[in-house]
């Protein structure tokens, strides 16, 4: 899928995979897109900052940007990965608590298309509140890889073993044509 021109913001959240973000750029360059990271601000700690800089030629963004500062250009797709239990969370109830958030709560009403590749443990996937904000989110068009056959939970201890073969290409394959 070639995407000329178009840009997919990656929202990287702070879980275990997201020091591999750059996988996830490449495979978007590679498929045409232009990538604009955007952090949340636990993830910072995760990620190598100017390192994801220099592979995209942006500056990664975490907070809103000041008056003076140059505006990113407007997101044709976004990708949340890793996302976590709390960004879920936050994002389908419409809390805007951080610039990521403040991104997604706007998405869905502008026809941005989201997809949402989660790194969370059988726990908290099993929690209510959780499954209850999967449902939100897919009933607004919000495209949630999780499942069989997309991202299955991992025992609670364990995500560490599972780090390494997160499934970064789905979330690029699952966006919309």
């Amino acid at each position: 899928m070639t995407r000329p021109g178009k840009v997919l913001y990656v929202i990287v959240c702070a879980a275990g995979p997201a020091p591999a973000a750059g996988r996830l750029v490449t495979l978007a360059q590679d498929a045409g897109w232009t990538v604009q990271i955007i952090a949340t601000p636990s993830a910072l700690d995760f990620i190598d900052v100017p390192e994801l800089e220099k592979q995209t030629g942006r500056p990664v963004r975490s907070q809103y940007r000041k008056p003076h500062e140059p505006k990113s250009p407007r997101a044709d797709a976004i990708i949340v990965a890793p996302a976590t239990y709390n960004t879920i969370n936050k994002f389908a109830q419409g809390i805007a608590d951080t610039y990521a958030l403040g991104l997604l709560s706007e998405a869905p009403g502008l026809g941005i298309p989201v997809v949402v590749l989660p790194f969370v443990n059988t726990a908290l996937a099993s929690r209510a509140p959780f499954r209850h904000s999967v449902a939100a989110l897919r009933a607004e068009g919000v495209r949630v890889l999780l499942g069989p056959g997309e991202f299955e939970p991992h025992p609670p201890s364990s995500g560490a073993e599972h780090f390494d073969d997160y499934p970064w290409s789905l979330a690029l394959a699952s966006l919309p044509d």
